[in-house]
């Protein structure tokens, strides 16, 4: 049984995102096949998905045609510049693998980096940057 929307509500604590998307059947196959999130639930206008242990949410643009965002949606030609999703415990290795796959743009392949992980970025289909990342071994790390 799919819970109602006031029942997710009530579920959600923490820290939580939402994304604006134009398209949720797209910026879900990203979420899933790309970053490996699992969805909880969705509508043809919502998603509702769990990442790395953390709920996250794909809101259709028309979802907010009486929300105070509605006239900056408009404009804006990339979504969410400025801002990382980090995902850290996502195999930087295989989302890259995978987007590549898929077509999506990795705007930085995989590495490792000096402050300990290995990551990627990702460039999802409304321009949401995405890393994907793991802890290095404290041997490389250091």
């Amino acid at each position: 049984m799919r819970p109602t929307a006031a029942d997710y509500g009530r579920s959600l604590s923490g820290l939580c995102f939402s994304l604006i998307v134009r398209d949720v059947e797209a910026a879900l196959r990203f979420a899933i096949d790309v970053m490996g999130a699992e969805l909880q639930f969705r509508t043809e206008v919502f998603g509702a998905l769990k990442l790395c242990g953390q709920d996250f949410m794909l809101h259709q643009d028309k979802t907010y045609q009486h929300n105070a965002l509605d006239g900056s949606l408009q404009s804006a030609e990339a979504r969410g510049i400025g801002v990382e999703l980090r995902a850290y415990g996502v195999d930087p290795d295989a989302a890259e693998k995978r987007a590549r796959e898929f077509g999506f743009t990795v705007l930085a392949g995989s590495i490792d980096k000096p402050h300990g992980l290995r990551e990627c970025m990702i460039i999802d289909n409304e321009g949401y940057v995405w890393i994907a990342s793991v802890h290095l071994p404290l041997e490389q790390s250091s």
